[in-house]
Order: structure tokens, then C-alpha cells, then sequence
């Protein structure tokens, strides 16, 4: 297949290096959510890119990197059982990844169509975005997670209000390449203002190397923590389909037959494992990527290997992480309105355009139940404590909607939800 792309060797590094800045705001926004290093976060999705195309024969245009689905799961899993475990329930996820594309190359992609349809994935969807509102709402004022002002509040709005508005701005009205780098152009407005207000601790960019190792994190293997995260990678397997089924229509190729979504999603699980194993938030395909694609009209899967050599390249440069690490919270807090919300907004379009029916009493029930134990904080379990087990949010929400889907009966002739 590589023999039909003759592009000079510059232009596939110049698109490489192109690609990864289209990626590049998402992919370290979600490690600074989470207070992730963000230099083991490009390591892993430069690494994370490499193994998925060795896995499909490095046929398909895509570049991996860190998935907004799992950002309240970690965040609360860290609090309750620490990094270590919480990177032990994302190699856990990734294994799910691996189980999936096992079970499509021996059933067919109609297993997971029968285990995930929209009823489930909407509201799950639904529930990833709007579970984490409230600590959107609170970065943008300058409050911390546990809700205490650590900015003041007129500065906090001052940086917080322009990043948000220069991101909707650059996502609606921008054009070309611009139009897909919303968030970089939000953060550098933020971080500007952030310079202006004197709120950026510039201390620690100059302590920090030039040249240093990623600060990688061992795994711990804890039964609740698996418990907890591993559910929520039902929802990005769904985004993971529609992201490669999106890469196949823009560049005219059936990548669900050739490599096959059996290996897709290996390769995507294999990102992930080893994503949770180094320290690194979990990888998924990323649709800006698959934008840039399209508007350049450059099909090659090389430019993705360059993407992914210079993420890990800049893996090692120690000042660009404390210059990333440095981003105060307002800047993220702005961004994230838009981003949390336009996750939920995934979620209500899935049930549109696949016409789900919520007059009928079996629809209502599953997407009822699952925003409610999703965003209300239901718990279901022994309790809280250090040797109790429980789950709750986005991991609850995750299975109770597949397990109703499971049990309640269909409508007699009423198509697949």
C-alpha cells in the first residue's frame, strides 16, 4: 500500500509535525485535567500511534492520544485509590479493547452492535460530559476541585471568559487549518492574560531541564480501581468504530475489512495498556486529526509515524512540560465549558440521528436510569472506605445501561435502538 504515496521526504515530516499540532491541545489538555505529567502523556500517544500501526500494517491515517472519556473516572479514582491503581484500571481498560476485538473477529462487528447500541452509548455519553460541569464551573472562577478560591474571582473570569469566547470564535468562524486548533488558540490567549495578571508561576520553568525523562508511573493492580475505570471503555470503544469508519469514508477505504476492526481496536487497546503502564492518561483516535486529514487531502499513513516521533521527542524536553504544567486553572476551566458540554452534546446527537424513541417505555427507562446514576452520584456498593467496595458515577452508569439493554424486553417490531 505504501508504494501508491511518493510525497518527498520533507513535505511527510512537515505534514507529521503538522498533524501533531492539530492534536497537540487535546492530547495535553486531559493529563493537566487530571494532574498527569503531560510529557509522559505525548510519550504515550507517540508510542501509543507507533503500536496501532504495527498492528494494522500502518494502512490507516490516524493519531492516538489522550481520551477525554476517562477524565472523571481518573480524577476520582486517583482521589479513592491513587495513581498507581488508577493506571491499573487503564491497562485493565485496554485489555476490554483487546476482548472487543477478539470477540468482532470471531462474531462479527454485529456483537458489539447487539452489546452498545445508542440507547446505551447516548446517555453514557451524556453522563461522561456533564458529571464533570461542576468542576468546569470552578476552574473558570478560580476555585480548586474541593471548591476553594485559590485565584480571585475577577481575575479567574478575566482569563477564563476570553479563553472560552477565543476558542468558540476560532471553532465557528475560523477556516482552513485554523478551524482545527480551537484549543491551542484558547490556551495561548489564557496564558497570555495568565502572563498579564502575574498568576503563572514562572519559578518552576526555570528550575526545570532542558533535558529530562518523562516522569514515568508504575502501575498497581487494585480490584475496585479495575472495577471502576474498566466500564467506561465501553464508551470510547463505540468512539473508536466512528472514528475509524470516519478516517475510511474521507480517504474512500474500508478499514473495517481491511486491516479489519479486529485489529483497530488491538491496536487501540494495546495503545491503552501501555499507556496505563508508564503512567499515561488512555489513547483513542482522534477526530481532529481525521479533520486535518480531509483538508489536506493527505492520505499517508508515514505522516502519522512523524507525529508520533516528534511527540516523543518532545516527550524529553523537561521545560516545555513545566511551561505546560505552569497553565493556571482559569485557562483550562474556559476551555473545558466548551469541551465538557460538547462531549454531553455527542451523546444527545447519538440518540437523534439514530432516532431513538423515548416514547417507548423500554428507551426511557435505560436513558433515565443512566443520566440519573451517571451525574447524581448513586452509589452501589459496601461504602467508601479503604476495604469496601463500590461503584458509582460513570463506571455504574456504563454497566447498569448495558444491563438493562440485556434484560428489558424490545417492543415487539421495533427496530434495535
Amino acid at each position: 500500500m505504501q508504494s501508491e504515496f511518493n510525497d518527498p521526504l520533507w513535505r511527510t515530516v512537515l505534514s507529521g509535525a503538522q498533524m501533531l499540532f492539530v492534536a497537540f491541545g487535546a492530547l495535553v489538555l486531559m493529563p493537566l485535567i487530571t494532574e498527569l505529567d503531560p510529557n509522559v502523556a505525548l510519550f504515550t500517544a507517540g508510542l501509543g500511534t507507533l503500536l496501532f500501526q504495527a498492528v494494522t500494517g500502518r494502512q490507516v491515517p490516524v493519531f492516538l492520544a489522550s481520551s477525554f472519556a476517562f477524565i472523571t473516572p481518573i480524577i476520582l479514582a486517583k482521589g479513592q485509590f491513587g495513581v498507581a491503581a488508577t493506571m491499573g484500571g487503564v491497562m485493565a481498560a485496554g485489555f476490554v479493547y483487546t476482548f472487543l476485538g477478539l470477540a468482532v473477529k470471531i462474531k462479527g462487528t454485529g456483537f458489539i452492535d447487539r452489546l452498545l447500541p445508542p440507547v446505551v452509548i447516548g446517555p453514557v455519553v451524556i453522563s461522561i460530559g456533564l458529571a464533570m460541569a461542576p468542576i468546569a464551573a470552578n476552574m473558570a472562577m478560580g476555585k480548586n476541585a474541593a471548591g476553594i478560591e485559590v485565584i480571585p474571582y475577577r481575575t479567574a473570569m478575566l482569563i477564563s471568559m476570553p479563553a472560552l469566547l477565543t476558542t468558540l470564535a476560532v471553532a465557528v468562524y475560523g477556516r482552513g487549518i485554523v478551524r482545527l486548533v480551537p484549543i491551542i488558540s484558547g490556551v495561548l490567549v489564557g496564558f497570555a492574560l495568565s502572563f498579564y495578571f502575574h498568576v503563572v508561576a514562572t519559578a518552576n520553568i526555570a528550575a526545570a531541564s532542558w533535558f529530562a525523562l518523562p516522569a514515568f508511573t508504575a502501575p498497581a493492580f487494585n480490584l475496585q480501581a479495575i472495577l471502576f475505570i474498566v466500564p467506561v471503555a465501553l464508551a470510547p470503544a463505540i468512539e473508536h468504530i466512528g472514528g475509524v469508519i470516519a478516517v475510511g469514508s474521507v480517504t474512500g477505504r474500508d478499514y473495517l475489512r481491511k486491516p479489519g476492526l479486529h485489529r483497530t481496536l488491538l491496536g487501540d487497546g494495546l495503545a491503552t495498556t501501555a499507556a496505563g503502564l508508564l503512567g499515561g492518561p488512555p489513547n483513542t483516535t482522534y477526530a481532529e486529526v481525521t479533520g486535518a486529514v480531509m483538508l489536506t487531502k493527505n492520505y499517508n499513513p508515514k505522516i502519522m509515524t512523524w507525529a508520533a516521533l516528534f511527540a516523543i521527542a518532545l516527550a524529553f524536553i523537561g521545560k516545555f512540560g513545566a511551561l505546560l504544567q505552569s497553565i493556571p486553572m482559569p485557562v483550562m476551566g474556559g476551555i473545558l465549558c466548551l469541551l465538557f458540554g460538547s462531549i454531553a452534546a455527542v451523546g444527545m446527537n447519538t440518540l437523534i440521528r439514530h432516532q431513538v424513541d423515548l416514547g417507548e417505555a423500554r428507551n426511557l427507562v435505560i436513558v433515565s436510569v443512566t443520566l440519573v446514576f451517571g451525574i447524581g452520584g448513586v452509589l452501589v456498593g459496601t461504602g467508601t472506605g479503604p476495604g469496601d467496595f463500590g461503584l458509582k458515577g460513570i463506571a455504574l452508569c456504563a454497566l447498569v445501561a448495558v444491563a438493562l439493554n440485556l434484560v428489558l424486553p424490545k417492543a415487539s417490531g421495533a427496530p434495535p435502538a
